[in-house]
């Protein structure tokens, strides 16, 4: 009996620790987020107050209104949402196909030929930025959407979690496909991809995020202003507005915006993409 009650009391004190560190860590991910609002609802000369408020006293949007007529910011919406769904389409169409060839196409040295596109991986993103820059202006892609969309024109990380998922799918499916007549192209359409929705919806999240959120590779490669993506963008006003901070709070929750929106309505199959194995067979 007494030790039914310790391992009772231990389960219980286990569980609280456990929720308590979910809450700290919850605090600790969200509150910079929810400071960033409540600085872009507080006027400027009250953002350095001592102690800090919490809430705005008297809150205002009048910094969102400013911060929008400061910077032609549908412009930069437009180039950032044409360049993400661009290299996201294509991102996507290439990695399905090549993760498919890898895991559903026998051919000579494939398993070497994953080893070296996995490998890429390794390699850090600075290293490059010197070679791929002398290839873009090479090619007279300098200052053109071009060179923001063609070398995010594959994923490795896509490439890699669609071919685990077109492996965990029942072999019986594909003979029963070649028994009802459907070459692989016709398999790959109908079945497979359909059946990776979750890996697929991951990865498109994945690349969505990653030009939207782009900086680096923006800043050196466009120059003119209608080219400019949001991440550049809010660097640009973050010089020209360096001490208007509840304008460049404002400004940057309405360019986070989107994402959080996109986020909440695909949070589900991204978890599926990322726990999930494929299919059971």
């Amino acid at each position: 009996m007494t030790t039914m009650r310790q391992s009772i009391f231990w389960n219980r004190v286990t569980r609280i620790l456990l929720y308590f560190s979910i809450a700290v860590l919850f605090i600790l991910v969200v509150f910079p987020f929810y400071w960033m609002i409540v600085t872009s609802l507080q006027p400027q000369d009250a953002v350095f107050n001592v102690p800090p408020q919490l809430w705005p006293t008297h809150p205002t949007f009048q910094n969102y209104i400013d911060a929008w007529n400061a910077a032609p910011w549908l412009r930069y919406f437009g180039n950032t949402l044409f360049v993400a769904v661009a290299s996201t389409l294509i991102s996507l169409t290439t990695s399905s196909l090549a993760a498919f060839a890898f895991a559903c196409i026998n051919f000579k040295g494939k398993e070497a030929l994953f080893s070296l596109v996995l490998s890429v991986m390794m390699i850090p993103a600075a290293t490059t930025l010197i070679p791929n820059f002398l290839i873009i202006r090479t090619l007279g892609w300098y200052d053109k959407f071009y060179a923001l969309i063609i070398p995010f024109a594959a994923s490795v990380f896509g490439i890699f979690l669609l071919r685990q998922y077109f492996m965990s799918m029942p072999r019986e499916l594909w003979e029963a496909a070649q028994i009802d007549g459907a070459s692989r192209l016709r398999y790959f359409r109908s079945i497979a991809l359909p059946l990776a929705k979750p890996a697929i919806v991951t990865i498109a999240i994945n690349s969505f995020l990653g030009s939207w959120t782009s900086f680096l590779w923006p800043t050196v490669m466009t120059q003119s202003q209608n080219k400019q993506l949001i991440e550049v963008a809010l660097n640009s006003f973050l010089g020209e507005k360096g001490q208007q901070w509840s304008q460049l709070a404002a400004a940057s929750v309405f360019t986070t915006i989107p994402i959080v929106i996109l986020f909440f309505f695909v949070q589900r199959q991204f978890i599926e993409g990322i726990g999930g194995g494929g299919i059971k067979g």
